[in-house]
Order: C-alpha cells, then structure tokens, then sequence
C-alpha cells in the first residue's frame, strides 16, 4: 500500500505560477512511476505528467514547457513545477504512483492522493 498527500494548490492569476507537491509514504519503493493527473467537473481524470524510476520525464502536449515534474528519492516528494499558468488548467490536480513496476502508462492501476484544487483566473 502507498499513501499520497497532496499540497499547494491554490488560486493565481493566469501567467502565474504554483508548485504542488506529493508526499508519498508506505511501500515506496522507487521501481514505480508517478504521475500527475487532473480532473475538472463531470470528467475523468488526465494524465498531466509522468516520471519513471530512473527519473526520465514526460508532459501531455498541453503543457508540455509550461508543466514540469520531479521527484525527491530520499524524501520520498513528488513535485509539479506549474508556470504560465492558464485557466484551462484550472482543475483537482491529484498525484498518482503505479502498483506495479513497469512501463508507464497513464491507464494502468494506481494509488491515488485525494487531490487539491487549482484555480486559474483570467
């Protein structure tokens, strides 16, 4: 089992930036991915950004330059690095990790953090 905590999000003007964070406890083991998705109102969640064991990286192309995802091994923290910041983005951003090893795929089997909202003013 793994336990996810999410945090900072918060309400910014468009252009601006916020950094979210997920701490990660329980069985982390670093042979999985993890992942950001987002969710807004009457939709399933998307796959934002995803970063593998050995810390290679990937952005949807809604984001990508804009959106940056990284890990802390030691203190078991995932991070989302959110710049120029649109109201499109506006959504509950949740952390992911895989419960398996493998690939990444945004539509495997995840834990799940319970969220925190992003807001995006224009």
């Amino acid at each position: 089992q793994v336990q996810l905590q999410e945090s900072g999000g918060g309400s910014v003007q468009a252009g601006g930036s916020l950094r979210l964070s997920c701490s990660a406890s329980g069985d982390t083991s670093s042979n999985k991915c993890m992942y950001w998705f987002r969710q807004t109102p009457g939709k399933d969640p998307e796959g934002v950004a995803a970063i593998d064991p050995a810390g290679r990286t990937g952005t949807v192309p809604s984001v990508q330059g804009r959106f940056t995802i990284s890990k802390d091994t030691n203190d078991n923290i995932l991070y989302l690095q959110m710049t120029s910041l649109k109201p499109e983005d506006t959504g509950m951003y949740f952390c992911a990790a895989d419960r398996d090893s493998g690939v990444c795929y945004y539509s495997t089997s995840k834990y799940w953090g319970q969220g925190t909202q992003v807001t995006v003013s224009s």
